[in-house]
């Protein structure tokens, strides 16, 4: 569907004039997906334009109304609280001032000069039903100049569908960390609107099974996985991933979530001749995935969690090898290696370390897995007001177009936005589990954490290429 961009302001009479109905007229049928990964999916690498945005000599003013979509209440609250506070921390960063804290529904605002950046909180309930309503409602109503948010990965993909490539919709949505690679690779959420600066699991697949392909003894791998979005997934792009790279996968096999009867998989893939096994799996069924693993000879690998699955992944390990954990303990038990979006202890910077400190101190936690991304999408947005001088959606989505985000907790210039899909390439790392050390155990409710990382795998190694099989998007 072609659009002529035209400025939002002027777009609003169109909009109120199609309503809810009209927004809503393209509904997802798609599940709530996980985004919280022990295991994930894979895609290409490598390839795509850009082009590197530098600060110019423009001077912005105005309001910028950003609408924040996230979960902040119920199970996964922590997701979505992660993500905002990342979010606080990249504009607390850009600004020069301290993260908003104590953040609740409704909304806060942030001074920059002669700029106000005007945030307004709506709690998603992980919900894609309700991200719709809310994102409808921030549009119309609120007449917000950007969208950011989703946890749950059917969330965005509705929120995109039936609000952002409406043709009245003329503002950019930064998608995170909804994780889901189709956000960024189908050709029913494809966009110029649509920008993601979050990893994503084709990445988290790409790095992780590259490297165990290459610096591993691991030649047959069996895939398990939950019986639904997520899971499917997982399987299908680590197959993608491990069999490109010469791995033999000796089977597959999908079980409800909170399955415990694991005996008889684990039994399956020994019979099969795996060296080891990949689960697509959360924190509903990881611990008896994890529980049945101990008990036969198969390496366990995939990708590092947020601090949630992490406690309990470092639980059921306390209680299979004994206190204290040490890393002989884990390395016996054959855990491991995983894949990791981001930690805190994962990059040496000057802007890490002062992400690390400010985040710690406002928010309790060390940055976990969804907070580089969405430190840098804020980041970005920052950069795209004071590059195109403008506070008006369309202006910015113009400047985030292939942008290189000149400050990301992965070092100075570490994130790009791909010009033929939005998608932010950017390096990843691999890290075998250790556990925790004295230095985080206030700041980080897990047994085990990411050791040291045995591997950098690049930006251009972990992202699906423009022209391949596993790209449907191309701006």
């Amino acid at each position: 569907m072609s659009r002529v961009d035209i400025s939002r302001r002027r777009m609003l009479g169109t909009l109120g004039a199609l309503g809810v109905g009209g927004l809503a007229g393209c509904t997802s049928g798609g599940q709530e997906t996980e985004t919280d990964t022990t295991a994930t999916d894979g895609g290409g690498g490598g390839g795509g334009g850009t082009k590197t945005t530098t600060q110019a000599d423009v001077s912005a003013s105005g309001t910028v109304k950003v609408g924040v979509m996230q979960p902040m209440s119920g199970d996964l609250q922590y997701y979505g609280m992660q993500s905002i506070w990342g979010f606080l921390s990249g504009l607390a960063y850009r600004t020069d001032t301290d993260p908003l804290t104590d953040v609740k529904t409704g909304t806060r605002t942030v001074e920059d000069g002669d700029v106000t950046w005007e945030l307004h909180f709506k709690d998603t309930g992980f919900s894609a039903d309700k991200a719709q309503t809310i994102a409808t409602d921030l549009v119309q109503n609120e007449e917000v100049d950007v969208l950011f948010g989703c946890t749950s990965s059917a969330s965005a993909t509705r929120v995109i569908e039936t609000v952002v490539k409406t043709p009245a919709v003329d503002i950019p949505f930064i998608a995170g960390p909804a994780a889901s690679a189709d956000i960024t690779s189908s050709e029913s959420t494809c966009s110029n609107q649509v920008f993601r600066a979050n990893e994503n699991t084709a990445m988290d697949a790409r790095s992780g099974g590259t490297y165990v392909a290459k610096e591993t003894d691991i030649e047959k791998v069996f895939l398990m996985g939950a019986d639904y979005s997520f899971g499917k997934a997982v399987v299908n792009n680590y197959r993608n991933v491990l069999e490109a790279n010469g791995i033999t996968i000796t089977g597959e096999r999908f079980v409800p979530q909170g399955y415990s009867e694991f005996d008889g998989l684990f039994q399956a893939a020994v019979d099969s001749g795996a060296d080891a096994v990949v689960g697509g799996f959360t924190v509903a069924t990881l611990p008896n995935f994890m529980t049945t693993a101990a008990n036969y000879d198969v390496r366990v690998f995939g990708g590092f969690a947020t601090e949630i699955t992490n406690s309990v992944v470092g639980s059921v390990l306390q209680n299979i090898l004994g206190k204290p954990l040490t890393t002989q303990k884990i390395q016996d038990a054959e855990v491991g290696p995983f894949t990791t979006r981001y930690h805190w202890n994962q990059y040496d910077n000057e802007i890490n370390s002062a992400f690390v400190d400010m985040y710690t101190s406002a928010y309790g936690k060390v940055p976990d897995l969804f907070t580089s991304g969405t430190f840098t999408a804020a980041s970005s947005l920052h950069q795209a007001v004071q590059v195109s001088g403008s506070t008006e959606g369309v202006d910015i989505r113009e400047a985030l177009t292939g942008m290189t985000v000149a400050d990301t907790p992965k070092g100075p210039d570490g994130y790009t936005y791909q010009e033929y899909n939005g998608q932010a390439r950017s390096e990843m790392t691999v890290a075998y589990p250790v556990p925790t050390s004295d230095q985080w155990k206030s700041n980080w409710g897990a047994a085990i954490m990411p050791g040291d990382p045995v591997a950098r795998v690049s930006a251009d190694e972990v992202t699906i290429p423009e022209g391949s099989d596993q790209m449907g998007c191309s701006l």
